[in-house]
């Protein structure tokens, strides 16, 4: 019997101490063969899934052995494996508690897809859930669930989602983008210490028909030229805001052409020569004239033998 084969032997019938030592054994064949054993309880189990190196055909053996995932603390262990099965996946995350979901969504480790999916998962229970969680998710949540909350409108839940250090700029433009989205949420934004300062955050707020017009007309000020043409193109907004749209385009064209007025102005000044050195030069000409109109004064001088 080889040494592969007896280690398949024992695999099936160890305990104790040896279960512990097999159960980081390198061969996968091995490692499938201690799923037969039945001293391999949830712990044991749990421990198995705890190796980052696990061979993936091992974890397609344990999705498939529903009796093995009866247990939540395994069934928790097997889906934060950085290599679990994508599609073994998709169909447990929905059995995962509430903080566990979040901890997944949060997880580094865990597959781009996977944690969208997770995301989904925590915004379809919000209805459901009573304010004492969404609280919790507000201040802990990932960026998807505190843009969700942000959107709802809550009193108690707005301000703390928009403090949680997970919300993006892109999820607050997609609430943004909403075409009913609750003013208080708008108000909330204009006043943020954070979000108020984001260009994209007041542009969205500006193109919003939620938006109330006095916070609007706080932000035009902020605005690019060519982002107020835009906005001020027929269809875009209100027509009562694109008047004050237009408004500040003219406004911000007189101010340009008056500064390069000034500019221009100031150019040929400096180009002119001073007060201080016209005099100066009409001073020196005038020396140069009497000068010279002394010596015309003063004639040809006598010699001593003309004398």
């Amino acid at each position: 019997m080889t040494a592969i084969e007896r280690d398949l032997e024992r695999a099936r019938v160890a305990s104790g101490e040896e279960l512990n030592e097999l159960v980081y054994h390198p061969a996968p064949a091995v490692l499938v063969a201690l799923l037969d054993n039945p001293a391999l309880d949830e712990t044991k189990l749990t421990l198995l899934l705890s190796r980052k190196d696990l061979p993936l055909e091992v974890l397609e053996e344990i999705g498939v052995r529903k009796a093995l995932l009866k247990n939540y603390a395994v069934k928790k262990a097997f889906l934060f494996h950085p290599r679990t099965p994508r599609l073994l996946g998709l169909r447990l995350l929905k059995d995962l508690y509430l903080m566990d979901l979040v901890q997944f969504a949060l997880s580094p480790a865990a597959p781009a897809e996977l944690k969208r999916y997770a995301e989904e998962q925590l915004v379809a229970r919000l209805p459901q859930m009573p304010l004492g969680q969404k609280i919790t998710l507000a201040r802990r949540g990932p960026a998807r669930v505190a843009g969700a909350l942000v959107l709802e409108g809550h009193a108690q839940v707005m301000p703390i989602a928009l403090d949680n250090p997970y919300l993006t700029e892109a999820q607050v433009l997609k609430a943004l983008a909403r075409e009913k989205v609750p003013t208080v949420v708008v108000q909330a934004l204009a006043k943020h210490r954070k979000w108020s300062q984001a260009y994209n955050v007041r542009l969205a707020m500006v193109r919003n028909p939620s938006a109330p017009i006095s916070i609007v007309l706080t932000f035009l000020p902020q605005l690019t030229v060519s982002d107020l043409r835009e906005l001020a193109a027929p269809g875009i907004v209100p027509e009562n805001l694109r008047k004050y749209l237009l408004a500040e385009v003219n406004r911000r064209m007189l101010a340009s052409e008056k500064h390069a007025a000034r500019e221009a102005r100031a150019s040929a000044g400096a180009l002119m020569p001073k007060p201080q050195d016209q005099e100066s030069a009409e001073e020196e000409k005038t020396g140069r004239e009497r000068e010279r109109g002394s010596d015309g004064d003063r004639g040809p001088q006598k010699t001593d033998d003309e004398a």
